[in-house]
């Protein structure tokens, strides 16, 4: 019975590196106003007395990373939110309709007079006064289509155009646009929804897309679901600015009827811009990413009718000068414009990725949510559930800890001691894995720890009744306890991995609480090995080359 030396260091780093990351839970409320207060001073860039009172009552060398309390812990608020993507569908051809017949008129002579006829939600249909002019409508509509941005969808255009009678032409986004819709709308949400719940300074929200449609939302310190409705609903600040100058001194004189704003993506950069904006961002109707002429990625943007003329009589007198596209106060582009903007709709070029054309489409947006959003669901959960839910959770997790130790001592003696040693570090390593990757703690999540502490002494009954058989036909001491752990490997792992595989499948096909349930229980498991092969071996083995005992009582 022998462990190596580079084995026994590493059994021990492990459990005190893991210890060590734990260890910040025990100081938990002077941890979370340190961390808060180092949250705030960034936002802000100013220090109070309190501030600095907190961050100065834990050491910056330690670890500042604790888990979190979920939504039935802390209190706060819960929404289910379904995205209504069909009202962009509408929206979209809308908007394109100006577009149809101003295409439309330049061959008037051919094709006669256009008008736009009733067609369901998310349709254009167009008649044309001349059947004889089919062909030329068509190409003339066709050419409004542009490939589709996604990279699934390589070569598809954007546009369903088809043919509907002798006279009349239909108008609908293709199936690989709706697609690539239906994923830029959802994802559009979710930054919006996450910009206006960042903004209100409260703590580690949960935003998460469920399903192809839906938005979950759990904010917790937040009082009620109604409040958490009014958050989401508000505007972000868009604005097209005229740019003055751009600067490296944050600390520039703008000069009377500008603003000095710091870019979003360029750290160091600043532009002085007109403080009156050319147009307000609720004007515009449309941001997407396209490509431009020589097929680079670039965005789309369209305004309104009342945009599109302050914008098309600003473009044509600032040609050649960058403008400023301002989003709560940071210019996130700052395109040149190259040629006056008529129409109501324009290109943004540049050194972009469709990645990031993607994104600077969703940043330009993201002054009001894309389409609507139904609330499904919504409930509060206040502070006083949430310590009560606590302080439920500790009794059990200590009466059932307590209750484990107990029979671990009366079955197996000393053995059982070991055991419990070990069952205490599993815990207290699955808090330091939880702190360490940021996991957050819910109810069902106390649940699988508790359900981990009665099966972390599995694997030690399993070793236990194996060395007792070993004793029973004349083994050594030694001897037992090496083939206790030989033998009894192979029924540890088989009933630890599919119970695994279980909490494997329950993160993947779960959702809220049944990913805390999974995480805590998988983590256990993970944490319950590794302590009864490993630690209470190596405890073993140092207590056996201490004593040398003749016999042995498990």
């Amino acid at each position: 019975m022998h462990i190596s030396m580079w084995k026994r260091a590493l059994i021990v780093l492990v459990c005190l590196t893991a210890l060590f990351f734990a260890m910040p839970n025990l100081f938990y409320n002077r941890v979370q106003q340190h961390n808060d207060a180092l949250v705030k001073v960034h936002k802000t860039g100013t220090t109070t007395a309190a501030e600095k009172a907190a961050i100065d009552g834990w050491p910056s060398w330690l670890p500042s990373s604790i888990v979190n309390l979920g939504l039935d812990l802390r209190g706060g608020a819960y929404l289910l939110a379904e995205v209504q993507l069909k009202n962009v569908y509408v929206d979209r051809m809308n908007a394109l309709w100006p577009e149809v017949r101003d295409a439309l008129r330049k061959d008037r002579n051919t094709i006669g007079g256009v008008r736009r006829v009733q067609s369901p939600p998310g349709t254009l249909k167009v008649k044309i006064g001349n059947p004889q002019g089919m062909q030329e409508a068509l190409s003339a509509i066709g050419k409004l289509a542009t490939p589709v941005v996604s990279l699934t969808s390589v070569g598809e255009k954007d546009l369903a155009i088809t043919q509907d009678g002798p006279d009349a032409i239909t108008i609908q986004l293709s199936d690989a646009e709706k697609k690539a819709t239906d994923e830029r709308t959802v994802q559009q949400s979710l930054e919006i929804v996450r910009r206006r719940i960042d903004e209100s300074g409260t703590r580690e929200p949960t935003i998460q897309r469920e399903g192809n449609d839906r938005i979950l939302i759990e904010v917790p310190g937040i009082s009620s679901a109604g409040e958490l409705k009014k958050l989401i609903g508000t505007t972000a600040k868009l604005t097209f600015n005229q740019v003055i100058r751009q600067t490296s001194d944050k600390n520039a004189n703008p000069g009377i009827g500008n603003e000095l704003l710091p870019a979003s993506d360029q750290p160091g950069v600043y532009y002085v811009v007109n403080a009156t904006p050319v147009v307000s961002g609720g004007e515009l109707t449309d941001a997407e990413p396209s490509f431009d002429q020589n097929g680079r990625p670039a965005v789309n943007f369209r305004f309104g009718p009342s945009g599109a003329r302050q914008f098309g009589d600003y473009t044509a007198a600032h040609v050649g000068q960058p403008f400023a596209i301002v989003l709560d106060k940071k210019v996130i582009s700052a395109p040149v414009i190259n040629e006056a903007i008529r129409g109501g709709s324009g290109i943004i070029t540049g050194n972009f990725t469709i990645e990031s054309s993607t994104n600077l489409a969703v940043l330009l947006r993201a002054g009001a949510l894309p389409t609507k959003l139904t609330f499904l669901e919504e409930r509060t959960v206040g502070p006083t559930l949430g310590a009560d839910s606590i302080a439920a959770g500790k009794l059990a997790a200590m009466v059932g800890t307590a209750a484990v130790m107990v029979f671990m001592v009366a079955v197996y003696g000393m053995f059982g001691w070991i055991a419990n040693f070990a069952l205490v570090l599993n815990m207290a390593m699955m808090f330091g894995v939880l702190s360490a990757i940021g996991g957050t703690l819910t109810l069902p999540g106390i649940a699988g720890i508790v359900l981990t502490v009665g099966m972390a002494v599995d694997a030690n009954v399993l070793i236990y009744e194996r060395i007792r058989e070993e004793l029973r036909v004349s083994k050594g001491p030694a001897r037992a306890i090496e083939l206790g752990y030989e033998r009894a490997l192979s029924a540890i792992l088989d009933s630890n991995i599919t119970t695994f595989m279980t909490a494997v499948i329950l993160y993947w096909l779960g959702a809220g609480p049944v990913r805390g349930f999974a995480i805590t229980l998988g983590l256990g498991i993970l944490t319950s090995v590794f302590t009864a092969i490993y630690v209470t071996r190596l405890v073993i083995v140092l207590w056996f080359e201490r004593r040398r005992p003749k016999t042995i009582v498990v």
